[in-house]
């Protein structure tokens, strides 16, 4: 028997509240988990029961209230540390997001080391909080951006990233897994050729930690950002590890509260790590929830999981093979859960309004990758991207809504 079988995907969808819903008289297809996942019961109950019994600021009171609070909200950190095996806690900065992750290090390890003539090296397949944040740091330092390319079927190109790498290269941030294309990096090699050539290395993890192991110290990273809200957890938490030298020697870049331990009119010194990248009061029920979201994900089969989501995501490729009309966007040979297609002769917003009808949800445009669009050639994709509660009869509503869709267009 396949491992995909093993994975009891109706039970899952039996801890989603969300999902047992209709849309436009249509049970709902959730297919838009690239954009944001859906949250268990799990996670909906540890916010409410923050909220309802412990909710106070952390770090700064003695009452029983904020003492629980602050004990929660450090051992969630905790359980961040251990989920991505990181060396220590001090290496986990919450943030809002890999948006604000990735800025921080632009910001502050990048305006901090970046000289004129010092190069970023990035990939066509970025998403845009990869791209602006180094952008606006290379205008203020003088670095200059240079693009790794990524071949027609949607890989990273690794002889011109080989080609492009060089004793100029001080920052090398990539993807780990593409947004638009599932195409999963490979990590560990970038990440031995870039410190072979002394540069460091971010990784956006946005799109990988729901979907794959997480183990920074294996990947050799220096830091790694994702976001909470992409793997079942809530929005407006985020995670930036960061390797304990390098944040050590980093200033602050946000300033105000709770990232100080003294301040004068004169002079004001700084916490220490993580706390000294965490300004002000922070999203105390967020990191709670996304612990929730992490024993969630950890109390199932991680193997069989991995191996639903690609079972799934195989099998709707498949089946739009079979449609003349379909043209499939991004078939790299290393994918995770994510399906960009064409449909001939229609806009993929037409595409999408006439799927949403049928109660099918996926994401049309450009997916924040606009610079992938034009290596491509397209103007953009219908992506329908799969997580743990999708199953085999939504690929087969997937296909119906499509054919439905095709009569009108």
């Amino acid at each position: 028997m396949s491992s995909h079988r093993q994975f009891d995907v109706e039970s899952v969808r039996q801890c989603f509240p969300l999902l047992a819903q209709q849309i436009n008289g249509h049970p709902l297809v959730y297919l838009d988990n690239a954009a944001t996942t859906q949250k268990p019961q799990a996670v909906l109950d540890a916010l409410v029961a923050y909220y309802r019994n412990d909710n106070a600021n952390v770090h700064r009171g003695v009452h029983a209230l904020a003492e629980r609070s602050t004990a929660a909200f450090e051992s969630a950190r905790q359980r961040v540390a251990t989920f991505v095996n990181a060396r220590s806690h001090r290496e986990i900065v919450w943030t809002r997001g890999t948006t604000e992750s990735i800025n921080l290090v632009a910001h502050s390890f990048g305006g901090e080391n970046l000289r004129p003539g010092d190069e970023i090296l990035l990939s066509d397949m970025e998403h845009h909080s990869n791209i602006v944040p180094w952008q606006l740091v290379a205008q203020r330092t003088g670095a200059e951006l240079r693009v790794v390319p990524v071949t027609p079927e949607g890989e990273l190109d690794l002889d011109d990233f080989d080609r492009l790498l060089s004793e100029r290269t001080r920052i090398v941030a990539m993807v780990h897994v593409s947004n638009a294309l599932g195409t999963i990096n490979p990590v560990e090699e970038i990440c031995r050729r870039a410190h072979d050539a002394g540069a460091v290395v971010l990784l956006d993890g946005a799109q990988a930690a729901a979907h794959l192991p997480i183990d920074v110290q294996a990947i050799d990273c220096d830091f790694y950002a994702f976001s909470g809200h992409k793997m079942y957890a809530p929005t407006g938490i985020g995670v930036l590890y960061g390797r304990e030298s390098l944040l050590d020697a980093m200033p602050p870049w946000q300033s105000g509260g709770e990232m100080i331990r003294t301040v004068s009119f004169d002079h004001t010194t700084f916490n220490e790590l993580p706390y000294k990248f965490e300004a002000g009061t922070p999203n105390i029920a967020g990191a709670i929830g996304l612990r929730a979201a992490i024993d969630f994900i950890e109390s199932l089969d991680r193997g069989a999981l991995i191996a639903h989501e690609e079972h799934v995501r195989k099998l709707t490729e498949s089946l739009l093979q079979q449609n003349e009309n379909v043209r499939l966007i991004g078939t790299a040979a290393n994918k995770t859960g994510v399906v960009s297609f064409l449909l001939d002769g229609a806009h993929p917003s037409d595409v999408g309004t006439l799927l949403d009808q049928q109660g099918v949800a996926v994401r049309t445009g450009h997916h924040c990758a606009m610079p992938l669009m034009e290596r491509l050639g397209i103007p953009g994709t219908v992506r329908a991207s799969f997580g743990m509660y999708n199953s085999e009869e939504e690929v087969h509503r997937l296909m119906d809504a499509i054919t439905k869709a095709q009569s009108f267009l």
